[in-house]
């Protein structure tokens, strides 16, 4: 896990797919979390502000005091924080839409002695675009051949697992999945492409800095296996250079502020 960017407020990193943000009573076995491990990098404390999935990768970020941390907290529940993700998903989505479809808040856990109640449905909405799309001459399902589509998330609300459930919602589960996805095309990317991860990248986040209050974007390029993906289904050029990993292998975030022209300097 590399740090993209740090100040005196705030620290991102590039989580890596697979690993936990924080501790959970969900995934006891495990011992390695992003939180402890940015804190050893650091060799100071880290305060939590967002979550990603413990498969998803891409832009985590940490405050680096309680105050920086509410700071973002409240921008994120505000809804000013701008979420950018990449996703590869089966079939071929429409060219754009925006998926306004509530979900049931499933919880993080569940305390001893907890009494069971009928979990609230909150209002969830995502935008998406196609980038790209690939016919591959695989016979995966029922049809001879199957296609896939490079995807852009950009959710405008903040619900568990809601790009992977507003996926699955509109019959194009993300690749990688064992959720909420398929398990004939999961096999198939593991086994013909080598890849056994989820195909979902929080790639960019532009939000309020909590000393300045500037427009603060940051980027996490996406790691190896993802973006040999894109190489081989011909999608590099649908992306941005700066989400593709660095010549010489290293994957240096891109930090920027916006000015009032919507330009990143």
């Amino acid at each position: 896990m590399e740090i993209i960017y740090r100040d005196e407020s705030l620290v991102a990193v590039n989580k890596p797919s697979g690993l936990l943000v924080h501790r959970s009573p969900i995934d006891r076995h495990e011992t390695r979390f992003a939180l402890q491990e940015v804190r050893d990098l650091l060799g100071q404390r880290v305060f939590p502000v967002h979550r990603l999935d413990k498969p998803t990768s891409g832009v985590l970020v940490f405050g680096l005091s309680p105050s920086a941390a509410r700071h973002l907290a409240d921008a994120f529940e505000a809804g000013r924080v701008a979420k950018t993700y990449l996703a590869v998903v089966r079939g071929v989505t429409d060219d754009e839409g925006i998926v306004d479809h509530p979900l049931v808040e499933e919880p993080d856990r569940m305390g001893k002695g907890s009494v069971l109640s009928a979990p609230p449905l909150r209002s969830a909405v995502t935008g998406y675009r196609r980038l790209a799309s690939v016919e591959l001459p695989f016979e995966v399902g029922r049809y001879a051949t199957s296609r896939y589509s490079l995807v852009l998330a950009l959710p405008q609300s903040g619900r568990r697992h809601q790009i992977r459930r507003h996926l699955k919602h509109l019959f194009h589960p993300i690749i990688g999945d064992t959720k909420y996805g398929e398990g004939r095309h999961n096999r198939f990317f593991r086994k013909e492409l080598g890849c056994d991860r989820l195909l979902l990248h929080a790639v960019e986040l532009t939000l309020p800095h909590p000393a300045t209050g500037l427009p603060l974007t940051i980027t996490a390029p996406l790691d190896a296996p993802f973006a040999a993906l894109l190489e081989r289904f011909g999608w590099r050029g649908a992306v941005p250079e700066r989400w593709l990993p660095a010549p010489g292998g290293t994957t240096p975030g891109l930090c920027a502020t916006i000015g009032a022209d919507g330009l990143l300097r």
